[in-house]
């Protein structure tokens, strides 16, 4: 079992986020949210099903996946796309396709969530404390 399942990561640190939203298409009232809130990510596990929760005062998200089955998933700003995660070691990568594919990194290590958010050339890093 990854030793992150279970831990709790709160929103340190963020680099370059509203350009991300902005390529996504995002638009500023939601964007000027996402900028402001410091969500709290939660990795579950229940046999081979994960759930990824993800807890904010402005909205809480979960998305329960099998690892490297496609699933159907509604972002936060909305959006829906199809998903595919993989766990390698302690990074789980997830594949969103739809009308503007990205890739999301979550590196977990002891004390902190290092999420990589990239579309076409744009990169955002996102740095989360364990609590």
């Amino acid at each position: 079992m990854a030793s992150f399942i279970g831990k709790k990561y709160k929103l340190d640190k963020s680099e370059n986020f509203d350009e991300y939203m902005k390529e996504l298409g995002v638009g500023m009232v939601l964007r000027k949210m996402g900028n402001t809130v410091s969500p709290t990510v939660e990795v579950t596990v229940d046999g081979d099903t994960y759930t990824l929760t993800t807890t904010s005062t402005f909205k809480t998200s979960a998305i329960s996946f099998k690892l490297g089955e496609e699933f159907d998933e509604e972002t936060l700003d909305g959006r829906k796309v199809k998903s595919v995660i993989t766990l390698d070691g302690n990074k789980l990568t997830q594949e969103q396709k739809g009308d503007k594919p990205s890739t999301i990194v979550r590196e977990f290590n002891d004390n902190e969530l290092i999420t990589t958010l990239t579309i076409g050339n744009i990169k955002s890093v996102r740095i989360y404390k364990a609590v």
